[in-house]
């Protein structure tokens, strides 16, 4: 079982991603800048049917979210102590490029690109703790695993309360969205200043607990 602090951790981290994710798909008209698989299905479709702008901002976007991935996992292993706060800073610093490079009036198409980099490098944001996949910005996994630990549970061959821990973090994905629209069709593009609080606060959350040498 993932402690309840680790787990609501998660959970805010998730929301926060569910958020973005909103957002981006609002700007974008139908792409995402964390579900990469829903990414992948359309520039395949695309790629048969002859959509070549679509295929471009499809992969585009998948290619992206690697690369933030990436960058955020090397900041991560960069040192012991200050590695998860270079990471939270990356990805509050991508929410903050996307909102100025928005409110400079660069094409969705552009800055979303930015955002899908951020969603990438989130997932290194937060240690695992326990069996349940904290801070991540996708929960297709989850859901799996939830149904698996379910399974087992039934069998006696894991804690009952486990699979609902794996349910709570897709329920936040969900919540994040709603309101991620919700405050969207309010604030427009400000509504990233509410994500970029969150990772704010989780940067200076791992400068307070770094270890100490």
């Amino acid at each position: 079982m993932t402690p309840t602090r680790h787990l609501l951790f998660g959970m805010l981290l998730t929301a926060a991603a569910g958020f973005l994710d909103s957002i981006g798909f609002i700007e974008l008209g139908g792409y995402y800048v964390s579900f990469m698989s829903g990414n992948t299905t359309q520039g395949g479709t695309a790629l048969v049917e002859g959509h070549v702008s679509v295929v471009l901002l499809s992969l585009a976007l998948v290619a992206l979210f690697f690369v933030g991935a990436l960058v955020a996992n090397l900041l991560a292993l960069v040192d012991l102590r200050w590695g998860q706060v270079y990471a939270s800073a990356a990805v509050m610093l991508g929410v903050a490029t996307t909102l100025v490079l928005t409110l400079a009036g660069l094409p969705p198409s552009q800055t979303m690109l930015v955002l899908a980099a951020t969603a990438g490098a989130q997932n290194a944001v937060l240690a695992a703790k326990g069996s349940v996949r904290l801070g991540a910005t996708f929960v297709t996994g989850t859901l799996y695993t939830a149904a698996q630990d379910l399974a087992f549970a039934l069998r006696g061959r894991a804690p009952f309360g486990r699979w609902l821990q794996h349910m709570l973090i897709w329920l936040s994905l969900l919540a994040g969205a709603a309101f991620g629209a919700l405050a969207y069709g309010t604030l427009d593009i400000f509504a990233l200043v509410m994500p970029l609080v969150v990772y704010g606060a989780f940067t200076i959350g791992h400068v307070v607990a770094a270890p100490r040498p």
